[in-house]
């Protein structure tokens, strides 16, 4: 995990997105770079963030219904 925080600023595009952004950047557009590089690692980041959460809700319900299990036995 922390390789990959590290290496946030790899500048990871494509060839095209490549050329255009270095045709921005030498007449002065820096921002466009910027937001094109963040938009690749939030592409890059969204699906496992995504399964982070539903690993975590899963383990959720699952804890709450094996301890309602125990609970249910204790009670019989």
């Amino acid at each position: 995990m922390m390789i990959l925080v590290g290496n946030v600023a790899a500048s990871a595009q494509c060839a095209m997105c490549k050329a255009t952004l270095e045709n921005n950047i030498s007449n002065g557009h820096i921002g466009i770079a910027a937001g094109i590089n963040f938009g690749i690692l939030y592409l890059f980041v969204a699906p496992y963030l995504f399964i982070i959460i539903l690993a975590y809700f899963w383990y959720r319900t699952s804890r709450k219904n094996a301890e309602r299990s125990i609970d249910s036995n204790w009670a019989g």
